[in-house]
């Protein structure tokens, strides 16, 4: 589970920006972080441009990740948050736990929407991890 958040071919599976013209820079170590950014279509809009910008401030290997990051949209920030994911092994696999502290810098036209989205976003990613996990795990024995 650690190599879903450290090897970035694994993270690419599972770490993506919506849209178009997607781009990534990761470096994971502490005092490192990641950098995307991607443009999202808008009926009868411009596209909007989206980016993501992370700093890691703690990694205990197989353990926990601390990060803190900040999305905008159209070069504008909406939002910061400070994230603790913890992994501990539990049964055949690993339990991960995500707590996340965000606060909206900016508000949508509609800011009653803004925690849901974020929530949604985010329940979203981490469904698809096991299958970038999968993915990547060498073949099972055949039959």
């Amino acid at each position: 589970m650690f190599g879903a958040f450290a090897d970035d071919e694994v993270r690419r599976r599972w770490f993506r920006m919506p849209g178009r013209r997607a781009a990534y820079r990761h470096d994971f170590r502490v005092g490192g972080g990641e950098a995307a950014s991607s443009e999202f279509p808008v009926p009868d809009a411009e596209p909007e441009r989206l980016a993501y910008a992370s700093t890691y401030l703690a990694i205990t290997p197989d353990a926990r990740i601390v990060f803190a990051y900040t999305s905008t949209v159209n070069d504008v920030p909406r939002w910061s948050s400070l994230v603790t994911v913890e992994l501990r092994p539990e049964g055949d696999g690993t339990r991960l736990r995500w707590t996340e502290q965000a606060v909206f810098l900016t508000p949508s036209a509609e800011p009653a929407h803004d925690l849901p989205h974020l929530r949604g976003a985010t329940r979203l990613r981490l469904n698809g991890l096991p299958a970038a996990l999968a993915a990547g795990a060498p073949p099972g024995p055949t039959a």
